[in-house]
């Protein structure tokens, strides 16, 4: 299982908080690639586990705090 920042973002939208199921379904009707769909099938669950957030699928999900960018400049 591998994540990208592309793959990542097709889950952005996804509707939070998520089972790997709903996340599964929601990524095969948004048309999602086959590797996010992949992805979510090979994450180990335990008993209906309910994901809060990307980070919770992805750790090293970047936020806006990841980039250095300067709103007051422009």
């Amino acid at each position: 299982m591998y994540w990208t920042l592309e793959l990542a973002s097709y889950l952005s939208d996804a509707p939070w908080p998520a089972t790997k199921d709903e996340l599964i379904d929601y990524s095969i009707r948004t048309g999602a690639p086959l590797e996010v769909v992949e992805n979510l099938q090979a994450m180990e669950e335990e008993e209906e586990e309910v994901y809060e957030s990307i980070e919770d699928i992805w750790p090293d999900y970047p936020s806006e705090e990841d980039f250095l960018w300067n709103e007051d400049e422009y």
